[in-house]
C-alpha cells in the first residue's frame, strides 16, 4: 500500500463544532435587552428584578444555544461558568452602589477643614464641624486593642503550632474557634460587667479597647496559626540540625518567614475592629469634644460619630451629611488598611 493512500483527502473531523468567543457577550447583551422588554411590558421598577430575569435569561440562552451547537457536555460546562458570572455580578452591583452611594453623599462636606476640626459648640442643626476627635479617638482605640492582642495572638498561635499537644492545646483551640464567633454587642457586654459595674471604672477608650481586643484576638491567633503552618518543616529541620535550639528556630526561621502572612492578618483584623459601633455605645459613649486620653472620660470614634449623625439627623440636614462624610472616611480608612496588608505581603513573601 502506498504513502499516498493512507494521506488524509479533506479536513480534520475530530474537531467538533465551537462557538466563536465573543458568544458570551453576545448572549448577556441580548439577555439584558430581552429582560428591560420583560420588565417594561410587565411594569416593573425595580432593577433587582431586571437584573434576575436578565440572569435566568443568559443561563438558559447560553445552555440552549450551545447544546444545539456543541453537545450537552460542552454546554453543561457553560452554563458552569454563566452561574459563576451571575453568582460574581450579583455580589459585585451591591458593592458598587454601596460605595458610589456613600462617595456621592460622602463629598459634599469632605474637606480639610472637616477631618481637622471637631464637633465642638456646633449643634445638630448647624452645618460645620468635623471629625478630629473622632478619628484620634478610633486610632487610639483600635491601636491599644492591636497593641494587646497582637503578642499575645501570634505567642498563642506559636504555641498551638510549634509546641501545643494535648488536651490543652484542644482546649485553646476550641476557646478560640468559640471567639471567632462571638458577637461584638457580647463582647462589648462582658467588658461593662467587669470593667464598669463591678470595677467601678468609668466609660473611656481604653474600655472599649478591651472589648475591641476580644474581638480581634482570635483573628490574629487563626491568620498567625495557618501562616506558621505554611513554613516548610525542612526549614526547621534543617535548623535544629546545625544544632540551634527550638526557640532561636522560631524566632530566625519561622517568623521571618511567615511575616507577610502574619501582618497582613494583623492588618486585617485592624480592619474588622475598626467599624464595630455596639462595644463602643456601651464603654465609650461617644463625645463632641476633643479627648486625647482614652484611659479618661467618654471618648469618640468613628463608627459612634456616624450612628450619633443619623440619629439626631432625621434623614436630612448637615448632621446627615457629616455622617455620610463620615462613613466615607471610615471607608477608605479600611480600604488604606488592607492596601497596605496587601504591600506589606508582597514585600515580605519569600522569595
Amino acid at each position: 500500500m502506498s504513502n499516498a493512500s493512507l494521506t488524509p483527502k479533506g479536513p480534520s473531523t475530530l474537531r467538533a463544532a465551537s462557538l466563536p468567543k465573543w458568544f458570551a457577550w453576545a448572549v448577556a447583551v441580548g439577555s439584558a435587552a430581552v429582560g428591560l422588554a420583560i420588565s417594561a411590558a410587565a411594569g416593573l421598577e425595580s432593577s433587582i428584578q431586571w437584573a434576575l430575569i436578565a440572569g435566568i435569561l443568559f443561563v438558559l440562552g447560553s445552555y440552549g444555544i450551545a447544546a444545539r451547537v456543541e453537545g450537552k457536555r460542552q454546554a453543561k460546562d457553560r452554563v458552569a461558568t454563566s452561574l459563576v458570572w451571575v453568582a460574581f455580578l450579583l455580589a459585585v452591583i451591591p458593592l458598587v452602589s454601596l460605595i458610589w452611594e456613600t462617595i456621592s453623599r460622602g463629598v459634599k462636606v469632605l474637606d480639610v477643614y472637616f477631618l481637622t476640626h471637631s464637633m465642638g459648640v456646633v449643634s445638630t442643626t448647624e452645618p460645620g464641624g468635623g471629625i478630629y476627635h473622632a478619628i484620634l479617638g478610633t486610632l487610639e482605640q483600635v491601636g491599644i486593642a492591636a497593641v494587646i492582642s497582637v503578642p499575645i495572638g501570634v505567642l498563642t498561635a506559636i504555641y498551638l503550632v510549634e509546641y501545643g499537644r494535648g488536651r490543652l492545646a484542644k482546649a485553646v483551640t476550641f476557646f478560640v474557634d468559640v471567639m471567632t464567633g462571638i458577637p461584638s454587642i457580647v463582647a462589648g457586654l462582658f467588658i461593662l460587667s467587669t470593667w464598669i459595674l463591678i470595677l467601678g471604672m468609668g466609660p473611656s477608650g481604653f474600655a472599649g479597647a478591651m472589648a475591641l481586643t476580644i474581638l480581634m484576638l482570635p483573628v490574629v491567633v487563626r491568620s498567625t496559626e495557618e501562616m506558621l503552618k505554611l513554613v516548610p518543616n525542612e526549614l526547621r529541620e534543617a535548623s535544629l540540625a546545625l544544632g540551634v535550639p527550638k526557640w532561636r528556630t522560631i524566632l530566625k526561621i519561622v517568623l521571618p518567614t511567615a511575616i507577610g502572612g502574619i501582618t497582613t492578618g494583623v492588618m486585617l483584623a485592624v480592619a474588622r475592629i475598626a467599624g464595630e459601633t455596639a462595644p463602643v455605645l456601651l464603654l465609650v459613649w461617644g463625645s463632641n469634644y476633643i479627648n486625647a486620653n482614652p484611659f479618661t472620660d467618654p471618648q469618640a470614634s468613628l463608627p459612634m460619630y456616624i450612628y450619633l449623625q443619623f440619629q439626631q439627623s432625621g434623614g436630612s440636614g448637615a448632621a446627615y451629611d457629616r455622617a455620610w462624610a463620615a462613613s466615607l472616611t471610615l471607608i477608605a480608612f479600611i480600604m488604606i488598611l488592607n492596601l497596605a496588608a496587601r504591600g506589606i505581603a508582597r514585600w515580605k513573601a519569600p522569595r
